[in-house]
């Protein structure tokens, strides 16, 4: 069995207010804005990093499907709410550096730099949304 040309194009991450998700992607990690279609919370905003024009994450109102019921969607927000709902692992070659960046920017620490047992170097932190996004080094 051979392999596809296949890529990761896009991915979805949720926001809970598209401003603030919009300066922490923008503002704090550097990521070009690429679309933003929408009104009031109900905002599909579409970022990537710069020089990359291939990889995308769109931030979107998490339960803006119709076919959500009323029970999902409050479980939704209380994943939110507890960083339990989205997440994303982001690479660079200065993790130490990306640390320090974002933490200058206050974002919500949740780990330090650290080597881990299974050989990366990583950290993590929160968007305004919740999502725990997780840097690692390359190596």
């Amino acid at each position: 069995m051979t392999g596809m040309d296949i890529t990761i194009h896009t991915t979805f991450l949720p926001h809970d207010d598209p401003d603030a998700s919009l300066a922490f992607w923008r503002d704090v990690l550097g990521f070009e804005v690429r679309n933003d279609v929408g009104s009031g919370k109900m905002r599909w905003i579409t970022v990537g990093p710069v020089g990359q024009p291939g990889t995308s994450i769109l931030l979107g109102p998490p339960a803006a499907d119709p076919g959500i019921t009323e029970d999902e969607r409050r479980t939704i927000v209380e994943m939110m709410a507890k960083g339990t709902y989205g997440w994303i692992v982001l690479a660079t070659a200065d993790v130490d550096g990306a640390f320090e960046r974002l933490a200058a920017g206050h974002a919500e620490v949740v780990q330090e730099p650290t080597d881990q047992p299974y050989g990366v170097r990583d950290c993590a932190f929160r968007d305004p949304a919740g999502n725990l996004i997780r840097v690692q080094e390359l190596r």
